[in-house]
């Protein structure tokens, strides 16, 4: 009897180990997109609320119920936006997922911008949105870093 009970804790041992190498062996980070970016409709206070349009995409055979995210958004290496929420869709297996979250002004950040814009002529601003995604234990934080210029002059 405890031969037979052995046997089985070791498989269901095994399966679930196999099960765990085959998730990190094949998996794809995630894709994440900025859609939208819209001043909040309900601001209140002196600083302003952003909502900002995400969509992820899951190019993965398994579904990502993620539990929450980080996010932030830098100009010029200054940050001007930032926040969190656990408010994220399960992302279905080769699926995605559109939701909003919302993002609070860091007033110095800004303000430290708006001096150095103030003090040189720019064609372009250097811009920067990373977030960081939980999706559990056995999936690594996911890191999402999207770079690029802001064109002021065509």
């Amino acid at each position: 009897m405890r031969r037979v009970l052995s046997a089985i804790l070791l498989c269901g041992l095994l399966i679930g180990l196999s099960g765990c190498a085959s998730l990190s062996g094949s998996y794809e980070k995630p894709q994440v997109n900025v859609t939208s970016f819209n001043l909040a409709p309900n601001t209140q206070g002196m600083a302003p609320r952003f909502d900002i349009g995400i969509q992820i995409i899951n190019p993965n055979r398994v579904s990502l119920p993620f539990r929450g995210m980080t996010y932030a958004v830098e100009i010029e290496g200054y940050r001007i936006l930032s926040g969190a929420t656990p408010d994220i869709p399960t992302v279905p297996a080769y699926g995605q997922a559109d939701f909003v979250i919302q993002a609070s002004p860091d007033l110095l950040g800004s303000a430290r911008l708006l001096g150095d814009l103030l003090s040189r002529q720019r064609n372009s601003l250097a811009y920067n949105f990373s977030a960081r995604l939980d999706a559990g234990r056995l999936i690594p934080m996911i890191n999402i870093e999207e770079a690029g210029q802001l064109q002021l002059m065509p």
